[in-house]
């Protein structure tokens, strides 16, 4: 599969077929290092909600052994940024996606080796794409909790550019 584009509904990536899931990987990973290093995956993603999963690894943990703030606000952007491309009149190629607020809330430790965040699109507007974000455990505890905005700019050429970007990708 040379792209994956999502069709009408939720897609849920267990259900592809396994060389459409390595895509979908891939493209999560692709010229962003602190998703592979994380380890994200999405897991699931609908005309206005995204969910991905991050495991609960050493690569992921602070000085005191616990999940890091930062490893669950990545997981919250990725996911809310995820749902926001999706769910809004984003038009890559053309529009960046920037993260323009992000507050978390931390509730708890996870129990289990896997959180997901699950992110919702709230309101659409001309430029800011109001999403929420719930990170849960395996327990379904709720670990976090998330209120994200997101803006649409105009296409942004990148800082530095890096082998392999293409100027039509989102800013995810």
């Amino acid at each position: 599969m040379s792209e994956w584009t999502p069709g009408d509904g939720t897609i849920r990536v267990a259900d592809l077929p396994e060389p459409d899931q390595e895509f979908i990987r891939a493209q999560l990973r692709r010229n962003t290092p602190l998703h592979h290093l994380l380890g994200l995956e999405l897991v699931e993603i609908g005309e206005r909600h995204s969910v991905v999963a991050m495991p609960v690894r050493e690569e992921a943990f602070n000085s005191t052994a616990n999940l890091h703030g930062g490893a669950i606000a990545t997981l919250i952007d990725v996911a809310a940024g995820s749902a926001a491309a999706r769910g809004s009149g984003f038009t890559p190629g053309e529009q960046s996606l920037v993260t323009a607020d992000l507050h978390v809330r931390y509730l708890g430790r996870p129990h289990g080796d896997v959180v997901h965040a699950r992110a919702e699109v709230i309101k659409v507007g001309r430029q800011l794409v109001i999403v929420e974000c719930r990170v849960t455990d395996l327990e379904e505890r709720i670990i976090a909790t998330a209120d994200f905005s997101m803006m649409i700019v105009p296409q942004r050429q990148a800082l530095r550019p890096m082998e392999g970007t293409q100027p039509h990708d989102p800013d995810l």
